[in-house]
């Protein structure tokens, strides 16, 4: 077979396999070394160690790796990346230890995003959306979720998924786009949360009539919306053919853990606050567990329990969370380094909770999310001695190069 491109001279590449793995498995990764992939029309054909030469023929391109380390590219499956203006004027209420729920009663939080969010044009939304995007890229990621959510009114929420189909035809990355209407209570219902949960269901028709969304989140949260609101509202977008996530125990553990699991939900995120029964509910399903370490980084606030949802068999995935209030960072290999010292995984357990894990989290398992024949060529080359290394020196940059289906989009 003759590849168009062969990526050669790779010190060490790893890799998890698919379609996920769970539990203990996750720390079962696979390791090359001297390695070489040879692509073919964008996927692999080849991930072996040694000699590479019966894959080249006439118009085979070489690409000498130069000792660099190989991963498959990093997947970011929990981001609000389409937002109007920022947030640092509540960075001194946050410093001074004001509750995050408090600072949205207040009008803040949220609904400062949605309120910025509401006065942006689509352009000024796609342009720093495309910022933020390309930096992310910059750091590994190659597949991404990204949530509406700053809208709560459906003009806006429609503007924001316009913008996240514009940056996957713009850019050609996986992206995978979540209507997350039900992410506060706007100012104009106030403390009538089921009457805005109805007008979000009636808007739920119109965003499946133009197809502009792949999942239906809800806030599970205290002061947002409670476990029956959100049960019975994600109920009906499941009856719709929306697939499910749900933004679960964050902050006060509400049961949303457990009713992800009961609604076979694609993924429940954050759990900081989850309950023990819960995570034993979540591990007998294929919901991933899907931790976001930057916002209880960014919060100050308890990481959520990896260490036991292993133990217990969970499908678990990391994620950036980035957004203009908890988690205002592009770094995704700070995320990763979180994920090592923060949440006590080991490197293994990293790797695959970045790359097959959560491609699991947003249903793209079959496509990417590991270095395995067949599947997309997305790769991220390291200037890193091994995988250790790159959590072991937190804050910076490792990556050298990041390939989408055979085609390098960024190299330093």
């Amino acid at each position: 077979m003759n590849a168009d491109l062969i990526i050669h001279n790779i010190k060490t590449l790893y890799t998890s396999a698919g379609p996920y793995q769970q539990g203990e498995d996750m720390d079962k990764i696979v390791e090359l070394h001297d390695a070489f992939i040879a692509i073919v029309d964008g996927n692999i054909a080849a991930v072996e160690s040694g000699e590479f030469a019966g894959f080249v023929g006439k118009g085979t391109t070489l690409m000498d790796a130069q000792g660099l380390i190989a991963m498959p590219g990093f997947i970011d499956s929990h981001t609000h990346l389409v937002y109007g203006g920022s947030r640092e004027g509540e960075f001194r209420q946050k410093l001074e230890g004001i509750p995050y729920l408090d600072i949205l009663k207040q009008g803040g939080g949220i609904l400062k995003s949605v309120e910025q969010t509401r006065a942006s044009s689509f352009d000024e939304l796609y342009q720093q959306s495309l910022k933020s995007l390309n930096i992310l890229m910059s750091y590994g990621v190659t597949s991404l979720e990204i949530k509406s959510g700053y809208g709560l009114n459906l003009e806006t929420e429609i503007k924001q998924l316009k913008v996240i189909k514009q940056l996957k035809e713009d850019t050609k990355l996986d992206i995978k786009a979540t209507y997350l209407g039900a992410h506060a209570i706007p100012n104009e219902y106030k403390n009538k949360a089921n009457d805005y949960l109805e007008t979000v269901k009636s808007d739920l028709l119109t965003i499946k009539q133009e197809n502009l969304a792949d999942f239906v989140d809800i806030f599970c949260e205290d002061s947002v919306f409670d476990l029956e609101q959100s049960k019975d509202f994600l109920s009906y977008a499941k009856d719709l053919g929306f697939n499910l996530k749900i933004h679960a125990d964050e902050i006060v553990s509400l049961g949303g853990g457990g009713l992800a699991a009961e609604l076979k939900a694609t993924s429940a995120d954050h759990l900081m606050a989850v309950s023990d029964s819960d995570i034993k509910e979540l591990a007998k399903s294929k919901t991933v567990t899907n931790l976001l370490p930057a916002t209880s980084f960014y919060l100050n606030k308890t990481y959520a329990n990896a260490r036991k949802m292993i133990k217990e068999g969970c499908i678990v995935a990391l994620s950036s969370d980035y957004n203009p209030g908890s988690s205002p960072s592009e770094n995704f290999q700070f995320v990763m380094q979180l994920g090592a010292n923060k949440l006590k995984m080991t490197p293994g357990e990293v790797l695959t909770a970045v790359t097959i894990n959560a491609a699991k989290a947003i249903n793209l398992e079959q496509s990417v999310g590991s270095l395995e024949v067949g599947k997309q060529a997305d790769i991220v080359l390291l200037d890193a001695p091994n995988l250790p290394y790159v959590l072991y020196h937190y804050g910076i940059n490792h990556t050298s190069k990041v390939i989408k289906n055979g085609k390098v989009i960024f190299e330093k």
